[in-house]
């Protein structure tokens, strides 16, 4: 069932209860369908003798608001189609891109279609499609559908599966998709130089035969990446393996990050996946439990699930979340490996936690009349004071928020939900307006008083003492 974040306050008020819309798993009846059928008991993936690429029985193709609510990709796009004898056809264009990361920040990647990362590509299990591939790259290429149960031959392992796409050629791509869930695809030739570049996107295929009411009301696709950019440069570095200094969610870091935009009382679904060159992501929400519904393997019986308040998405992998959002508000959602929601400016830093640099900035000054030495307390001055940074480089971390400055940045975005917004929004609703004494604020000295806090006598005294 639809779990929310009412459920845990009834059942503290009223004993276990269990609260909520329908929420899809074992139930779900296109879990039975012929076309998700898995008659192995081990998990095979057809039926004994099947020739994945013969298809007898096709389906009608799925058609978004009869068969499936559409995704929304945050910063993103999705993949357009058209019908040819009931198939779907789509195209793919491998091309450089100058990409934007973040206000501040370019760079010459590699995308598809004019953009990186690539087009979602959204279709309905038991849909047969046609992906047509034209490489505009100056270097061979291909497309491995990640997760996808295909024939062998559409794999789109170079030199495996299928001959490169060299410049200037078109590839076609055809299989039927038999399965539902959160996938993705990517470049399999010189995968660390293709996919550093940007060459990836999300592969997403809806269930047949869900009922509106089952259907979430909003569902975000979000894709993890890690990027080396040396402030200066106009070109990610393909050859880093260790140290990334631009962390995003859709290929954007933020503060260039699109907010999730939610009505109270939606149902909501989160997709994530990572082709990170190395990392997992500790995607964490604010404001929210939520369930795993779904990894790229399938989906989660419900009597497996629990709830979180984060969730691990290993490199390569999808996880599938989803909650009510009963709970209004703007609601920051980030990884929690706390260098990930740093950009740039941060690395390579010295640690001058504590020191004094009084003398060192007099001298530097000679020089430099405008040097200011940083860090002696944190790093969240870098971005908050707008110092000068190099040219096509982003400060370490933040953005101006409603209350203050905002000091996180890279993989970081905002769950925004609303009471009133308009059914079908989503564009930024703007900041939200909290309830007259719902926000923190500064205590005064009758409050200490009333409540028997000392109060601090300096800054650097802030011991309170209970009675």
């Amino acid at each position: 069932m639809w779990k929310s974040l009412i459920s845990r306050r009834n059942a503290l008020a009223g004993g276990i209860a269990l609260i909520g819309g329908t929420f899809w798993g074992t139930n779900n009846p296109s879990l039975a369908s012929p076309v998700n059928a898995r008659p192995y008991p081990w998990g095979g993936s057809g039926a004994a003798g099947a020739n994945p690429n013969h298809d007898p029985n096709p389906l009608p193709p799925g058609e978004p608001g009869r068969d499936y609510n559409p995704t929304r990709t945050p910063n993103g796009s999705t993949l357009s189609y058209h019908l040819v004898e009931n198939v779907k056809v789509m195209h793919l264009i491998a091309e450089e891109v100058e990409h934007e990361f973040a206000p501040g920040l370019k760079a010459r990647c590699w995308g598809y279609n004019g953009q990186v990362h690539g087009p979602t590509i959204e279709a309905v299990e038991g849909d047969r499609v046609r992906i047509y591939v034209t490489n505009r790259l100056p270097a061979p290429t291909t497309v491995h559908w990640h997760g996808l149960i295909i024939p062998s031959g559409m794999d789109g392992v170079g030199g495996l599966s299928q001959r490169s796409i060299q410049p200037g050629e078109t590839f076609k791509y055809e299989f039927t998709l038999r399965q539902h869930g959160t996938f993705m695809y990517h470049s399999h030739h010189d995968e660390m130089t293709q996919m550093a570049m940007g060459l990836m996107g999300m592969f997403i295929i809806h269930p047949r035969g869900v009922p509106q009411q089952e259907r979430p009301d909003r569902d975000f696709v979000l894709l993890s990446s890690e990027w080396k950019i040396i402030p200066g440069t106009y070109r990610p570095d393909p050859n880093e393996m260790t140290d990334f200094n631009v962390l995003t969610f859709n290929a954007r870091a933020f503060p260039g990050t699109d907010p999730l935009v939610c009505r109270r009382g939606d149902k909501v679904r989160i997709r994530l996946g990572n082709l990170s060159m190395m990392s997992h992501h500790s995607i964490h929400l604010h404001g929210y439990h939520f369930y795993i519904t779904q990894t790229d393997g399938g989906p989660i019986p419900e009597s497996a699930q629990w709830p979180e308040t984060t969730v691990i998405v290993p490199t390569g992998s999808t996880r599938t979340i989803q909650f009510v959002a009963d709970n209004p508000g703007d609601w920051a959602m980030h990884c929690h490996m706390l260098h990930h929601v740093m950009n740039q400016m941060g690395h390579g830093l010295p640690n001058v936690l504590g020191i004094n640099p009084d003398g060192l900035d007099n001298k530097v000054r000679k020089l430099l009349p405008n040097y200011m030495t940083m860090g002696q307390t944190g790093m969240a001055d870098m971005g908050s004071m707008g110092m000068t940074v190099p040219q096509n480089s982003i400060p370490m971390i933040g953005a101006d928020g409603p209350k203050d400055y905002i000091t996180m940045g890279g993989m970081f975005t905002i769950l925004k939900v609303r009471e009133n917004l308009p059914p079908g929004q989503t564009s930024d609703p703007g900041w939200y307006q909290d309830p007259p004494g719902s926000v923190a604020q500064p205590a005064s000295t009758e409050d200490l008083r009333r409540d028997g806090i000392r109060p601090p006598t300096s800054n650097n005294s802030l011991q309170s003492h209970h009675h």
